[in-house]
C-alpha cells in the first residue's frame, strides 16, 4: 500500500493515470421505473405547484398503495408524488392563445355612465326659476338647504341599496335583487322627502316639492343603473338636458320647464317600476325571505347577504357626498358672490366618474398582468405601485381638463385658482383611491377616512378655524395621503388580487 503508483511509459510524474468513469447502474439493469413514470408525466409534473397535485393524478389513474409499493418501491402515492416532484424541474408554460382578462371593459360604456351621472345636474338649471327667492340665513340661494339635505340622504341610502342589490346579483338571484330594489327605493324616496321637509319647514313648499322630485329620481335611477339600463336612463334624460341647454341661450316659460322636468321624471319612474315589477310575480326564494320581517317568515332564512354588510357602503356615500358638496359650495361659504355656486367643480367631478370607473378596471387588469409577469413579492409590489401611479395620473389629468373646460363654458363661473384647483385635485385623489379600496373589499378603511375627512372639514367650517378653500386643501390632502398609504400597504400584496 505504501509503494509508488505504476506509471505507463512516457507519462510525467506530475500526472495521474486516467480512470474510466464508473457506471451509475450496471448495463444489464432495468431502467428505473420512477424515472420512466417521470418521463411519461413530465409536462404535468413540471407544471405542478405542489406534490399533492401529482398524488391526485396518480390516485385518479387507479394506482393503489400496494401497487405503488410493488412497482416503485415507495410507501404510498404521496411518497411517490414527492419523489416525482423532486426529480422533474419546474416549468410553467404560458397558456395557448391570448390570456383571458375578465377586467377588460370598453371605455364607451364607462363614459356613458359618467354622462348619465352628470345630466341630472341640468335639471337644476331648468328648476332655478321655480326656486326663486331671498337667500337663507347661511347666505345660500333659496331652496338650497332642502335640496342638499335630500341629496345627502339619497346618496347615502341608495349607495347602501345598490350594494345590497349587487350582492344578490353576485349570488345569481336576480329576483331577490329586484325585490330589494322594489322595497328599498320607495323607502329612500320617502326618507329624502321627509328630511327635506324637516329642513325647509312649511314656509318653502316649492323647494320641498323639488327635493321630493330629486329623491324620487335618485331612487328610480338607482334601480335602472343597478339592473344595467344606462341607455334607457340616458334616453329619458335627453329631452330635459336639451331643454336645459336651450334655457341657457333663450328664455323659457316656467310651464315648459316644469313639463320637461316632470316628463323626464315620469319616464324614469315608469322604467324603474317596469324593471322591478316582475319581482312581485316571481316566486320568493332566499332573497324574498331575507327581506321580510323576521316575524313574517314561514321558513328559516337561507344564506344571503347581511343587511349590516351594506352599512359601510352607505356611509361611504355620505362621506363622499359631504366632501363633494363642500367643494361645490366653497365660494359661497367663503362669502364670494358667484351665481354658479362653483357648479363647474361638481360637474367636473361627476363627469370624471366615468373615466374613473374605466381606470379602476385598468388597474385590476394591470394587477392580473403583474401576477403573471413577476416572481417575487417586491417585484409585484413595484408593478402594482407603478400601475396605481399611472392610473391615478390619468384620472387627475382627466379631472383637470374637465374642470378647466367646465369653468370656461359655465356662465359667471369663478376662475380656477391655485388653492381651489389643488383642493379639487386632492379631492379627486381621495375619491378615486376610495373607490379603488372599495372595489377590493377594503370598504371599512375607505369609509373611515372619508367620514373622518367630512367631519373634520365640517368642524373647521363651524368653528371658523380656516376658510373653506384652505380647510378643503388641508383635509383633502391629509385624506389623500392616508388612502394612498392604505393602497400601497393593502394592494401591494398578491393575495389582495385574488
Amino acid at each position: 500500500m505504501s509503494g509508488s503508483i505504476h506509471l505507463p511509459p512516457g507519462a510525467r510524474p506530475q500526472t495521474l493515470p486516467h480512470l474510466p468513469r464508473q457506471r451509475s447502474t450496471p448495463s444489464w439493469a432495468e431502467p428505473d421505473p420512477v424515472d420512466e413514470l417521470a418521463g411519461r408525466l413530465d409536462d404535468f409534473i413540471a407544471a405542478a405547484v405542489h406534490p399533492d397535485e401529482i398524488a391526485a393524478l396518480l390516485e385518479s389513474d387507479g394506482l393503489s398503495d400496494d401497487q405503488i409499493r410493488e412497482r416503485y418501491g415507495v410507501k404510498n402515492s404521496f411518497a411517490l408524488a414527492e419523489e416525482l416532484y423532486e426529480r422533474v424541474e419546474r416549468r410553467y408554460p404560458e397558456p395557448d392563445g391570448p390570456v383571458h382578462d375578465p377586467w377588460q371593459v370598453g371605455l364607451l360604456g364607462c363614459l356613458l355612465r359618467g354622462v348619465v351621472f352628470a345630466l341630472p345636474g341640468l335639471g337644476y338649471v331648468l328648476g332655478a326659476p321655480l326656486l326663486a327667492g331671498p337667500q337663507d340665513d347661511f347666505g345660500l340661494p333659496a331652496g338650497t338647504l332642502p335640496l342638499l339635505a335630500g341629496a345627502l340622504v339619497g346618496w347615502t341610502w341608495n349607495q347602501g341599496l345598490a350594494h345590497r342589490a349587487y350582492s344578490w346579483l353576485g349570488l345569481g338571484d336576480r329576483s331577490a335583487a329586484r325585490r330589494s330594489l322594489l322595497l328599498g327605493a320607495p323607502t329612500g324616496m320617502l326618507l329624502g322627502a321627509l328630511v327635506a321637509l324637516a329642513v325647509a319647514g312649511t314656509g318653502d313648499l316649492s323647494a320641498v316639492a323639488f327635493a321630493a322630485g330629486q329623491s324620487f329620481y335618485l331612487g328610480a335611477a338607482t334601480v335602472l343603473l343597478v339592473m344595467g339600463r344606462e341607455r334607457a336612463l340616458l334616453a329619458c334624460l335627453l329631452p330635459m338636458a336639451a331643454g336645459a341647454v336651450l334655457a341657457f341661450v333663450h328664455p323659457m316659460p316656467e310651464a315648459a320647464r316644469l313639463v320637461l322636468l316632470l316628463g323626464s321624471l315620469a319616464a324614469v319612474a315608469v322604467l324603474g317600476l317596469v324593471e322591478v315589477a316582475s319581482a312581485v310575480r316571481a316566486p320568493k326564494g332566499r332573497g324574498g325571505l331575507r327581506d321580510q320581517p323576521r316575524w313574517s317568515r314561514r321558513r328559516p332564512t337561507t344564506m344571503g347577504p347581511r343587511l349590516s354588510a351594506s352599512l359601510p357602503y352607505a356611509l361611504f356615500g355620505l362621506g363622499s357626498g359631504v366632501l363633494v358638496l363642500y367643494a361645490a359650495l366653497g365660494d359661497v361659504l367663503a362669502g364670494e358672490e358667484h351665481s354658479a355656486i362653483a357648479a363647474p367643480a361638481a360637474v367636473a367631478l361627476t363627469l370624471s366618474m366615468g373615466p374613473a370607473e374605466w381606470l379602476l378596471y385598468r388597474f385590476r387588469s394591470g394587477g392580473l398582468a403583474g401576477l403573471r409577469s413577476t416572481s417575487t413579492p417586491k417585484a409585484f409590489w413595484r408593478t402594482t405601485a407603478l400601475t396605481v401611479v399611472r392610473c391615478l395620473a390619468s384620472y387627475l389629468a382627466t379631472l383637470l381638463a374637465l374642470s378647466l373646460a367646465a369653468s370656461a363654458l359655465w356662465p359667471d363661473a369663478p376662475a380656477v385658482g391655485g388653492v381651489r384647483l389643488a383642493g379639487l385635485l386632492l379631492l379627486g385623489v381621495v375619491l378615486w383611491t376610495g373607490l379603488l379600496l372599495q372595489s377590493f373589499g377594503a370598504v371599512l378603511s375607505a369609509t373611515t377616512v372619508l367620514c373622518a375627512a367630512a367631519l373634520a372639514q365640517t368642524l373647521a367650517l363651524v368653528t371658523h378655524a380656516a376658510g373653506p378653500h384652505l380647510a378643503g386643501l388641508i383635509v383633502n390632502g391629509t385624506a389623500a395621503a392616508a388612502q394612498a398609504a392604505l393602497v400601497c400597504v393593502l394592494l401591494g400584496r398578491a393575495t389582495a388580487h385574488r
